[in-house]
Parts: structure tokens; sequence; C-alpha cells
């Protein structure tokens, strides 16, 4: 039997009560992989009940996850782990045929942007202004504290076409930009708040033995680009009741800020019918464990 013929034979069983032989359909059928996702889209705009629909439905979401899961692995195993690329997977989740070159090129609009404001003799602080310029006044950015109702702030295409994320995702698009720049600022994780700290020039996070708080000129705020000293941030911290921890100001690995997006994706979905959501991507954050 040609692949051909066994894969149409599996997709007249599609619509088969028996639920042992569904399973065993469905499975065969996402061995196939990615590349049988056209047949299945013509299969469901030709096929007229909606029970069965559902079921194509849930085979191509089958296939997409698969694929989408091996590609968080290959990100992980790749010495060079992209910020950028990372939280373009995260995306992929929601919108699994995302096209990644428009991104792109509005990200390097952005960037080039904020290149040709700068120079070598700004000091940190006159960096962060021209980036706020740029981002929070030219482009319109704008951000709010993480919450859990509003999906499309955790997806960074989406951050980009309306202009808007949240604590994280803001942030992630400002280190994105300082990293293509060579500035040295990363995202830090204060509890109940991710900021962009600016650190000295000569900082390495990988040889640094002492608080990397010593080594912070100040902080930005990824929801509206405000700068702050040192003395908000321990005066926050006091009023939290927490102590000033160097952990707290350790800039996140790449991996560990993709791995808290997702964590914190998985939070939106919530509902009983969205359980299976939520379990995906915590299988896709336990692969960056």
């Amino acid at each position: 039997m040609n692949c051909t013929t066994e894969m149409n034979a599996l997709f007249t069983l599609i619509d088969d009560p028996d639920q042992e032989v569904y399973s065993t359909v469905s499975e065969k059928i996402v061995g196939f992989g990615r590349s049988i996702i056209p047949n299945l889209e013509n299969l469901w705009e030709n096929t007229p009940h909606e029970d069965v629909q559902e079921r194509i439905e849930d085979i191509i979401h089958r296939l997409q996850f698969s694929d989408l899961y091996n590609e968080m692995q290959d990100w992980k195993e790749n010495t060079d782990q992209e910020l950028l690329y990372g939280a373009l997977l995260v995306a992929k989740y929601q919108f699994p045929d995302l096209q990644i070159p428009p991104i792109l090129q509005e990200i390097e609009k952005i960037k080039r942007n904020i290149w040709l404001e700068l120079n070598c003799y700004l000091t940190p602080l006159e960096q962060a202004n021209v980036f706020s310029s740029i981002l929070y006044n030219y482009y319109n950015f704008a951000g709010n504290e993480v919450n859990y109702r509003t999906k499309d702030d955790f997806f960074l295409n989406r951050v980009i076409a309306k202009k808007k994320g949240n604590t994280l995702t803001n942030g992630i698009l400002y280190q994105i930009m300082c990293d293509t720049l060579d500035i040295n600022a990363r995202i830090i994780n204060i509890p109940g708040h991710f900021l962009i700290a600016f650190f000295h020039s000569d900082y390495d996070p990988n040889s640094y033995i002492g608080n990397p708080q010593n080594k912070i000129h100040f902080f930005v705020d990824g929801t509206n680009g405000k700068a702050y000293a040192h003395l908000d941030v321990e005066n926050y911290l006091r009023k939290s009741s927490l102590k000033p921890l160097a952990s707290y100001f350790k800039p996140l690995k790449t991996k560990r800020i993709i791995k808290v997006l997702i964590e914190e994706l998985s939070k939106c979905y919530r509902l009983p019918s969205e359980n299976y959501q939520q379990q995906e991507l915590i299988a896709l954050a336990d692969i960056l464990a």
C-alpha cells in the first residue's frame, strides 16, 4: 500500500464511532508528520459534520504541537539560544502558521530608529532615554502588569502588532533591542516585577562572583520605559517585606526567560476545556527545565 492510499484509507475512518479505532487512526495520521496538514485541511473543508471537523482540528493541532515541541528541543540544544527566536516559538503555539520575516522586518525598523539616535558618547541613562523615546513615544508602545485574561500580551508577534504587551514581553522586546545594539542591559526578576537592569559594560554574569546589584547603574520598567534608581527598588523590597537577595539582581538566562514566559502563558488557560492546552504548555516549559 503506497502512502497516499494509506492516508485516504485512514481518512475514511476518522468518523468511526469506536473511540479505540479513532485513537489508533489518529495516531497513524499524526505519524505522517506536518506535511499531511494540507490534506487534512482539504478534508475539513469538504466535511459537513461538525463532530468530524472537530476530530480533524484535533489531529491538526497535535501535528502542529509535535512540530513545535521538536523545535523547542532544538532551540534548547542550540548553543546560541537567541531570545527573539525563543519568544517567537512561544507565539507559534497560538499562531502555528506564524510568518517570521514581517516580524523581523518590523524589529529591524525599530532597531534602526534607536541606532540612529545612539552614539558612543552617551551615558547608560542617556541610552535608556533614547530607547524610551523611540519605543514608548515614537512607536507608542504600552504595557500592563501580567494579566492572565489577555493571552495576546504573551505573544511577541501580537505585542509588536498592537504595540502593547506586559511587563515580561515588553521586557523581552527591550532586551532584544539591547542585545542587537551591544548594550549591556538584561531582564532581572524582582519578585512581582520583571525589570531591565542596565549593567556596567564590564559585567559578565558568568565570571563575576560578587553581588550583581553592585554592577547595575539603574533599572527600567518595560511597561512604560520609566527608569528607577537603586533606592526605588530597595524601597519596594522593604515595603514588600523582602530582603534584597543577590539572586534578584542577576540577569535571567535566555532559557529561563522563555521558560518563565511559557509558564506564565499557561496560567491563561484556566477553563476545564482548556486544560489540555495548559498541560501542553507545561510540557514545553519542562523541556527547558
